[in-house]
């Protein structure tokens, strides 16, 4: 995948209400395979939604979204399954971790689905980012920001052309901040990916391309 349109996107909640000026909302907006791109937002401003839209699991929006020129809500199942599987990655804010399952576990779900990785692989990415310990904890007894980061590596075990990321450090240090940024830009770098990052404020230190205000 190249190209995610965005034309005239607006959340069906937002229809009919006056909203401020958005750079994203009611818009054309386009982002491209290797660009970096940040979008600062306020609370309640619709930055999770965007996100479920472009992942496919929402669709209660007006206007279109299009990837490479095609409308996503004329994709089957099977498409989404072979987007979400090679194409597109997506780090959600709530992080979709199963509690009752270890790290290594949590992280081994997605990782047997696409052999992307090896496990020595794996295990330097958590090394990286500080969770060598804690492979064989159940996610529910670690931190939320512990949680964080082994949602990214998850997020990092499969090819992506885009990965989103809605709001990646929002209980990470600086030091763990930077840890993630390095990783992340070695990754995308490797697929000339294009980094989509969402927050309503501590931001993830990247060099972003452009910068949207939703």
């Amino acid at each position: 995948m190249e190209l995610i349109k965005l034309d005239h996107t607006l959340p069906m909640a937002f229809s009919g209400q006056v909203q401020p000026v958005s750079d994203v909302w009611h818009r054309e907006l386009s982002f491209r395979r290797g660009e970096h791109v940040l979008i600062e937002a306020a609370s309640g401003t619709g930055k999770t939604s965007l996100c479920s839209y472009v992942y496919g699991y929402r669709e209660d929006y007006e206007g279109t979204i299009c990837f490479d020129g095609k409308d996503i809500r004329r994709l089957k199942t099977g498409d989404w399954v072979q987007l979400r599987k090679r194409s597109l990655s997506m780090l959600f804010q709530e992080l979709r971790l199963f509690p009752g399952l270890t790290v290594w576990e949590n992280i081994e779900l997605k990782n047997k689905l696409t052999a992307y990785k090896t496990h020595r692989q794996v295990e330097e990415c958590l090394e990286r980012l500080g969770l060598s310990d804690k492979l064989r904890t159940p996610v529910g007894k670690i931190s939320f920001g512990q949680q964080q980061r082994v949602a990214f590596v998850r997020a990092i075990c499969q090819p992506f052309d885009f990965i989103f990321l809605d709001e990646p450090v929002s209980h990470l240090d600086d030091a763990n901040a930077e840890a993630m940024a390095v990783l992340l830009k070695e990754e995308a770098e490797a697929r000339n990916a294009g980094i989509i990052v969402t927050s309503i404020g501590k931001q993830l230190p990247l060099n972003y391309s452009k910068i949207l205000h939703l």
